[in-house]
C-alpha cells in the first residue's frame, strides 16, 4: 500500500513538472522554421542563378579565346610546328618545355586569353608547342570539341579542348586547349554563401522576435480567458464568481473577440442556471412548508384526540389528501419550470406546425369546457412551421386558455386568434373575466406570484403557469405580453419565430 502511494505521489509530481509548451513559443518557432525554409529555397534558387550567370560569362571568355586562336591556325596546310606559331603570333621567345619560365605573348592572344585563361597549342602527337601561361592541367587528345568542369586543389576549372583542322584540305594539324581557372567564380560564390547564411540567420531571428510579439498581441484574449477561468476556479463562492467575473474584450471584430463574447454568454447562462437552481430549491422549500405544516397539524390533532371522532378524522384525511395533491401538482410544475429554463439547449432545433397545434388545443378546450363559448379567429390557412417543440407550444396555449377559464366570471367567453407576419406566428387569448390591475400586471410572470392568493389557491393555482409559459417563450426567442383592465378581462399575446 505504501509503495502504491509513493508511486502515485511520484506520478503526480511528474505530471506537475510537465508544463505545457507555450503557444507563443510554438508559434514563434514554427513561423521561424517556415520563414527560414522559404528563405533557404529562395536563396538556393538565387545562388544557382548567380552561379550560372558567372559561369556563362567565364565560359564566353574561354570560347572567345579558343575561337580567336583557332582562326589564326586554320590557315596552315600541314601539321603545326614551333616555327609556324612563331610566325603567326610574332613570338620572340618560346619556353622549350621549361615550365618555370613565362613566354612573351602575342598581343592578340594576350587580349583574347584574359587573366585566368591559359591557351595552349599542341601538334598532332600531343606535344606542347605554345602556351600563354604555365598550367598544370594535362592535355588529352580529342576527336571533337570538348568542355569539362573539374575541381583541382580546391579550385574550379573550365577546360575546353578542340582539334584544329586545316581550312584548305581539312587535315588535322594540331590541338588547342583552353584552361580557365574560375577564381572569381569561386570567390563570388563563397561570398554569396556567407552573405545568404548571415541574412538567413538575421531573418530567422527577426521573424522569431516579430512572431513572438505578434502572437503575444493576438493571444491576449486567450490569456484573459485563462485568467478568468482561474479566478472562477479559485474563488470560494462559485455563484458570486459566475456573476462578477467576465472575460475582457481586448480585440475587436475578429474570431478571438467572438470567442470571448461567446464565453461570456456561456458564463451568463451558467450564472442563470445556478441562480435558477438556488431559486428552485428556495421556492420549493418555501411553498412546501405550508402543505407540510397543514398535514402535520391534522396528524397531530388526530394523534391527540381526533382519531376517535369520525367527523374530525374524515375532515383531516380529506384536507391532508388535498394538500398532498397540491404538493404533487407543485412539484410537477416546478419540474416543468426547470425544464422550461433549459429549452434553448435541449430543444433549440425543434420545429412544429403551429396551425395544427393551435387547432388541436382549441378543439380540446371546446370539448372539456362545453359551458364556455369558444371563439376561433384563424388566419393561418396553410401549414405554418414555427421554431418550437410541439409539446411546448401546446403547453403554452393550455396554460393561457386554462387561466382564461379559471378567471372568467359571469361572461363565459374566450377568444383564440392565430395569425402570422414575415417573422412571427402570433397567438392571442382573450377572456372577459376579473382582469389584472396595472400594479400587478408587471409581476404576473414572476414565479409563485398570485394576484389574489386566497382565490388562486381555491382555484388550484400555484402561481407557476405564467412563469412556465414565459420561460418557454423566452427560450425559443419569442415574445409574450399582456394587456388587461380590471373587471373587464385580459388579452395575452404570444409571438414565436417562424422557420424561413
Amino acid at each position: 500500500m505504501a509503495d502504491h502511494e509513493i508511486i502515485n505521489a511520484d506520478s503526480i509530481a511528474a505530471e506537475e513538472k510537465k508544463k505545457p509548451i507555450s503557444l507563443k513559443l510554438k508559434w514563434s518557432i514554427g513561423t521561424a522554421i517556415g520563414a527560414t525554409l522559404i528563405f533557404a529555397i529562395f536563396a538556393v534558387l538565387l545562388f544557382q542563378c548567380f552561379s550560372n550567370i558567372l559561369f556563362r560569362q567565364d565560359q564566353s571568355y574561354s570560347r572567345n579565346a579558343l575561337q580567336a586562336t583557332e582562326q589564326k591556325l586554320v590557315n596552315f596546310n600541314s601539321e603545326l610546328t614551333v616555327k609556324n606559331i612563331q610566325q603567326t603570333f610574332d613570338i620572340n621567345y618560346l619556353p622549350q618545355n621549361k615550365s618555370n619560365q613565362t613566354p612573351y605573348k602575342d598581343s592578340f592572344v594576350q587580349s583574347a586569353s584574359r587573366e585566368n585563361i591559359v591557351v595552349s597549342i599542341y601538334n598532332n602527337a600531343g606535344k606542347k608547342l605554345y602556351t600563354t601561361k604555365n598550367q598544370q592541367i594535362k592535355f588529352k587528345k580529342v576527336t571533337k570539341s570538348q568542355e569539362i568542369r573539374l575541381k583541382k586543389d580546391g579550385n574550379s576549372y573550365l577546360l575546353i579542348r578542340k582539334p584544329i583542322y586545316s581550312k584548305k584540305n581539312h587535315h588535322l594539324i594540331g590541338y588547342v586547349q583552353v584552361t580557365d581557372k574560375l577564381a572569381k567564380y569561386d570567390q563570388i560564390r563563397h561570398k554569396l554563401i556567407i552573405l545568404f547564411i548571415i541574412i538567413g540567420i538575421t531573418v530567422c531571428f527577426a521573424i522569431s522576435l516579430m512572431s513572438y510579439w505578434l502572437s503575444s498581441l493576438l493571444l491576449q484574449p486567450i490569456d484573459a480567458l485563462n485568467e478568468t477561468i482561474d479566478r472562477i476556479n479559485n474563488n470560494d463562492d462559485e455563484a458570486k464568481a459566475l456573476s462578477e467575473v467576465r472575460v475582457p474584450i481586448i480585440s475587436k471584430g475578429d474570431e478571438l473577440a467572438e470567442m470571448s463574447m461567446l464565453f461570456n454568454d456561456m458564463l451568463d447562462r451558467m450564472h442563470r442556471y445556478v441562480e435558477q437552481q438556488q431559486q428552485f430549491v428556495g421556492d420549493v422549500s418555501h411553498e412546501l412548508r405550508t402543505p407540510v405544516a397543514i398535514i402535520q397539524g391534522h396528524l397531530d390533532m388526530l394523534e391527540r384526540w381526533g382519531k376517535d371522532d369520525p367527523k374530525v378524522l374524515e375532515e383531516s384525511i380529506h384536507a391532508s389528501l388535498q394538500e398532498i395533491d397540491r404538493m404533487k401538482n407543485l412539484v410537477q410544475e416546478m419540474l416543468d419550470l426547470s425544464r422550461a429554463e433549459q429549452v434553448e439547449i435541449q430543444y433549440g432545433k425543434e420545429i412544429c406546425d403551429a396551425r395544427e397545434v393551435g387547432l388541436q388545443v382549441y378543439n380540446d378546450f371546446q370539448m372539456i369546457h362545453p359551458d364556455f363559448k369558444m371563439v376561433l379567429d384563424n388566419d393561418l390557412k396553410t401549414q405554418t412551421i414555427a421554431k418550437i417543440y410541439r409539446n411546448h407550444l401546446e403547453q403554452i396555449l393550455i396554460i393561457l386558455l386554462d387561466n382564461a377559464v379559471k378567471y372568467s366570471t359571469t361572461r363565459k367567453e374566450i377568444h383564440l386568434s392565430m395569425s402570422k407576419n414575415t417573422r412571427y406566428v402570433e397567438f392571442v387569448v382573450q377572456d372577459f373575466g376579473e382582469g389584472i390591475s396595472q400594479e400587478n400586471i408587471k409581476k404576473i410572470f414572476d414565479r409563485f406570484y398570485r394576484v389574489d392568493k386566497a382565490r388562486s389557491r381555491n382555484k388550484g393555482g400555484n402561481g407557476l403557469g405564467l412563469s412556465i409559459a414565459d420561460r418557454l417563450v423566452e427560450g425559443y426567442h419569442g415574445k409574450i405580453s399582456v394587456e388587461s383592465v380590471e373587471r373587464q378581462g385580459s388579452v395575452f399575446r404570444v409571438e414565436l419565430p417562424l422557420v424561413k
